[in-house]
């Protein structure tokens, strides 16, 4: 599904509350029977999840709270997502490294066990085929937790590949964690909550670090990491624990901690600057245009070996042709595809994502310009609905992070 979450999740709310949701959904989307469903799904109806397609499955858009207050909450507060939907998979083996670093722009060989980082699966013309987390667990153990929408050709590319790489006597192989379910716990409240469900330590755990513990009574896949900019967690559970965790840590957040959707999921990654892949990134997208160069591991600059390099490693020297950008806007806010123009009108770009910010108060977006008029505080204009707003290009992120890191 293309488009801003945001405005989707905008849409179907006043959608909803304009007629009945069963129509709604036969309108504008494939039936709920061809759906997959997480094992949470029930625990989101239950608590009143407005539930829409979105990849393959159904997904809560939101809850009782509107998107906006959910944003709010989750930097004031914090905020539980169910996002099984995303595909973790394990790469096993003595070769599993320098495997993956055929496929991916990281550096893989260079993570501790127990780290990981952003990386980008390319493509033979250096485009963005997924943006994924990747964790060294141990020196032939990787975890990889790639995006809902692109599991199937993600695993199609990496299957290819693997056989080849073993028909060649390479010692890889892999597991995919369809067992599991993917809770996201983010914001203020998320370690001190979680804290109480586990003994390990959690102030010894740094952004981007992985731990295999106990929480809850389950064996979890833990990685302090997220997608809304702050503080937080992704945990992977056995299925079968999964509503029982969930249970768990809205209790001992005492309700501070709220079940949140898709749409402030969106609104949160935008004022965080993060990519959305199918928006901000797709297969023609280099990761140097993105603004992920610093994924690119210098070791890798200099050697290559990952499937487009020539075409990445020639933008790193020579400067890519167009670059991602944030921009601050005044009039509506602006929406995946509105045209940017510089100051003569001339076509220069386009959004990929954009929305009204629900911390910030105001309209903020980010989208493609050509090189060379991409610096900040640089003012173009951007055509919503025809009609040429003020936009001015600005450092993202939009919201200050809140990573955990040392001090």
């Amino acid at each position: 599904m293309r488009g801003s979450l945001w405005q989707l999740g905008q849409s179907i709310t006043r959608r909803l509350a304009q007629t009945d949701k069963k129509a709604v959904t036969r309108r504008y989307f494939a039936s709920e029977a061809d759906l997959k469903k997480t094992v949470l799904y029930d625990f989101h109806v239950a608590h009143g999840g407005k539930m829409v397609p979105f990849a393959g499955w159904s997904m809560p858009i939101q809850y009782k709270d509107s998107i906006m207050e959910s944003t709010i909450n989750c930097r004031e507060n914090g905020s539980l997502f169910d996002v099984s939907h995303m595909c973790g998979l394990s790469l096993k083996g003595k070769d599993s490294v320098p495997f993956l670093e055929k496929l991916v722009i990281a550096d893989v060989a260079g993570l501790a066990p127990g780290t990981g980082t952003l990386t980008v699966f390319t493509n033979e013309k250096g485009g963005a085929i997924d943006d994924s987390v990747i964790t060294k667990v141990k020196d032939d153990h990787l975890y990889i937790v790639v995006n809902a929408g692109c599991r199937d050709k993600d695993l199609a590319h990496i299957e290819e590949h693997m056989k080849a790489f073993k028909a060649k006597g390479g010692d890889v192989s892999w597991h995919i964690h369809d067992e599991r379910s993917l809770l996201a716990l983010q914001g203020p409240l998320a370690a001190p909550v979680l804290q109480h469900l586990t003994k390990d330590d959690l102030s010894k755990l740094y952004f981007g670090e992985f731990r295999i513990l106990d929480i809850n009574g389950s064996i979890c896949f833990l990685t302090r990491t997220g997608y809304t900019g702050e503080d937080g967690f992704e945990i992977s559970v056995p299925s079968e624990n999964a509503v029982d965790l969930a249970k768990a840590i809205l209790e001992k957040s005492e309700g501070k901690v709220r079940l949140t959707g898709l749409g402030a999921r969106d609104s949160l990654r935008l004022e965080a600057g993060l990519c959305l892949y199918g928006n901000d990134m797709e297969q023609h997208t280099t990761p140097v245009e993105a603004g992920l160069t610093w994924a690119i591991g210098k070791r890798r600059r200099a050697d290559g070996g990952f499937l487009g390099a020539e075409v990445i490693l020639k933008q790193l020297a020579e400067g890519p042709p167009v670059r991602r950008v944030g921009f601050i806007s005044s009039g509506p806010p602006p929406r995946s595809h509105s045209e940017i123009q510089d100051e003569k009108g001339n076509n220069i770009g386009e959004i990929t994502s954009g929305g009204f910010s629900p911390c910030l108060k105001k309209n903020i977006a980010m989208g493609y310009v050509k090189s060379g008029q991409h610096k900040v505080g640089t003012k173009h204009k951007i055509l919503v609905r025809g009609k040429a707003y003020e936009g001015v290009i600005t450092k993202m992120p939009f919201v200050p992070t809140k990573y955990y890191k040392p001090s």
